[in-house]
């Protein structure tokens, strides 16, 4: 035992020697290195208390710089998440916080030689619900010669959730709807915006539901009527030309008369003033006129409409005239009346294919699908069932089309046999 203990000295400085050749040795074949792990690096936040909301910034990414040897750089970067970063808020209560970031790394051994950010400052609100009334804010007139009815709103309140300071902040929800121009029943959700006492927007909250269903019900009023506008033309353009397009703004004018009953008389179409296309071989840009039954005026500053016509060369174009109008998709236990009955089609194609057609290779639809009783103006659509023929316009482009519902057939009594 005093040889050991005169000896210990040197015993210990052997091995500091033979650990130092160790790790010299260790070193050169595998080197330490200082790097920044490559990849960001989520911070999950964890242990965060339901009653309590984060209103600070939290950073999305921590950059972490770690001294390890070249193997278990090699490893690091191969393994997906193999550095993460947790904010731990558990037991924290209402106020601000700093709190450290948890570096965790997976493959060892390594130091960590910096993270950034080290720590975050956390402010914890606690969580605040209110309900408010839902309040609608209405802008903007129908068009001319509608009015709108009672507006429903469903649901008639809200539920507002966030931090304590934001939801205090909250007086009253409100729901923006534009009344402008309407000429149809408004059946749709909107979103709600939360208002404070300053008539400023809050953000930041979460809203229950987070939007509103609006019914506003549109009628027309008595003595005003939507009509389409039909260009009527006369003259054939210059041969070896085709006419593209005829188009009329506004496609439907309001019509009045203080005698509602001249309004109901017209068939749905008012035509314009004869345009005359006689040789024309370039496009026509025009004002015309509207041919008016007396007594009724249009709505509105002009009494004209704008016509455009589109022509070029090499086509040929067909005008049929008074097409059927098929009514397709009509509802179960509606009928359906179309004003007017029938229309004309412009089409164009080679000559002998225009010269060969018969009625039942041009078919004019009007879709009904899906439409309540009541009023509409559509658009028809044309099917043409041969090939290299084209449809260039519809004269009118719209069609009043009136659904109503079916009246029941009386049944007609079987006379009783006589013996």
């Amino acid at each position: 035992m005093r040889w050991i203990a005169a000896n210990i000295r040197t015993f210990l400085l052997a091995l500091i020697l033979g650990v130092s050749v160790w790790l010299s040795a260790v070193s050169s074949a595998d080197p330490n290195e200082v790097r920044v792990y490559p990849d960001p690096i989520p911070l999950e936040v964890v242990g965060n208390a339901p009653s309590l909301v984060i209103t600070s910034e939290i950073p999305k990414f921590v950059e972490v710089t770690l001294r390890a040897p070249s193997s278990v750089w090699e490893q690091l970067t191969a393994q997906e998440n193999s550095v993460q970063a947790t904010l731990d808020l558990s037991g924290l209560s209402a106020g601000e916080h700093t709190v450290n970031i948890q570096i965790r790394v997976l493959v060892r051994p390594y130091q960590i030689v910096l993270a950034n950010p080290a720590s975050v400052s956390v402010k914890l609100e606690p969580l605040a619900t209110q309900t408010l009334p839902l309040e609608l804010s209405l802008s903007g007139q129908p068009a001319t010669g509608y009015q709108a009815g009672e507006v429903t709103l469903d649901p008639t309140e809200v539920s507002i959730t966030g931090p304590k300071s934001i939801v205090d902040l909250a007086v009253r929800a409100r729901v923006l709807v534009s009344l402008d121009g309407v000429r149809e029943n408004i059946d749709q959700s909107y979103p709600i915006q939360i208002i404070d006492a300053e008539n400023a927007t809050i953000r930041g909250l979460t809203v229950t539901p987070d939007a509103v269903r609006v019914t506003v019900p549109v009628s027309q009023q008595g003595g005003f009527r939507d009509v389409a506008v039909k260009v009527v033309v006369q003259g054939q353009i210059a041969s070896g030309y085709r006419l593209e397009d005829i188009s009329v703004f506004p496609p439907v004018v309001t019509l009045f008369a203080t005698n509602p009953q001249l309004i109901e008389d017209i068939p749905g179409v008012v035509e314009t003033l004869p345009l005359d296309l006689q040789d024309a071989k370039e496009n026509i840009s025009t004002r015309l006129g509207l041919s008016l039954p007396e007594n009724i005026s249009i709505v509105g500053g002009s009494q004209t409409v704008q016509v455009t016509v589109g022509i070029s060369p090499i086509q040929t174009s067909l005008t049929l005239l008074n097409q059927p109008i098929n009514i397709i998709g009509l509802p179960e236990g509606l009928d359906a009346q179309v004003l007017p009955q029938n229309l004309d089609v412009i089409i164009s194609g080679p000559l002998p294919v225009l010269d060969a057609l018969t009625p039942q290779d041009v078919v004019v639809n009007v879709d009904v699908s899906g439409l309540e009783p009541g009023t509409h103006q559509l658009t028809p659509k044309v099917e043409v069932f041969v090939s290299n023929v084209l449809v260039e316009s519809i004269l009118p482009g719209t069609v009043e089309v009136i659904l109503f519902i079916q009246q029941p057939q009386t049944p007609t009594p079987t006379p009783t046999s006589r013996p």
